[in-house]
């Protein structure tokens, strides 16, 4: 049975477009909406999509050819997926985590 947080609905609907806008520069709701328990979520979400991105870009581009071909590419394509998929869920008012890496806690929810 999966963990999913309690979110109030009358919060998804006030803080979708803070959710949504938390993927594309997650601290926005951290500090516009740091009490809605929906949009950290979003944030902490969107903070381990920055994260991912940045260890694998990181490590990528410290590999030579593999690394610049192979990983860099894929990396940055399974990255630019969870994106579209952690709007989606933003804008379809869900507290779905991301596939591999939404587990983490960095952000607590109020």
């Amino acid at each position: 049975m999966e963990n999913k947080p309690v979110m109030d609905a009358a919060d998804i609907e006030k803080n979708k477009g803070l959710a949504i806008v938390a993927y594309i520069i997650f601290f926005i709701p951290l500090l516009a909406a740091k009490d809605s328990r929906f949009a950290m979520y979003h944030a902490n979400q969107g903070l381990l999509l920055l994260l991912t991105a940045l260890i694998l870009n990181l490590i990528s581009g410290l590999i030579p050819i593999i690394g610049w071909f192979i990983i860099m590419p894929l990396g940055n394509l399974f990255v630019f997926i969870l994106f579209i998929i952690g709007i989606i869920n933003a804008a379809g008012g869900k507290a779905r985590p991301l596939p591999l890496i939404g587990k983490i806690n960095i952000i607590p929810l109020p």
